[in-house]
C-alpha cells in the first residue's frame, strides 16, 4: 500500500452540489420572471428564487474552485 494517498476533500462535493441546486432553481427563477404563473405567492414581487439561487451558485463555486483537488 502506498502511503502518498490523495483524498478529495468532501467541501469539494459539497460545492459542486450547491453550483447545481442553485443553477436550477436560478432557472427556474428566471422562467418565472419571463413567464409568471397564474397563482403568485404574497411575496413575489421579491423574486427570492432568483436572488436564493445566484447566492448557491457564487457559494458553490467558491467552494468549488477552493476545494479543488490539485497536484502538488
Amino acid at each position: 500500500m502506498s502511503a502518498d494517498k490523495h483524498y478529495i476533500s468532501i467541501w469539494f462535493f459539497i460545492g459542486s452540489l450547491l453550483s447545481f441546486y442553485g443553477i436550477l432553481i436560478l432557472g427556474v427563477g428566471l422562467y418565472h420572471l419571463v413567464s409568471p404563473p397564474a397563482v403568485q405567492v404574497v411575496q413575489a414581487h421579491l423574486h427570492a428564487d432568483i436572488w436564493g439561487g445566484a447566492v448557491l451558485v457564487a457559494l458553490g463555486l467558491f467552494y468549488f474552485i477552493h476545494f479543488f483537488p490539485r497536484k502538488e
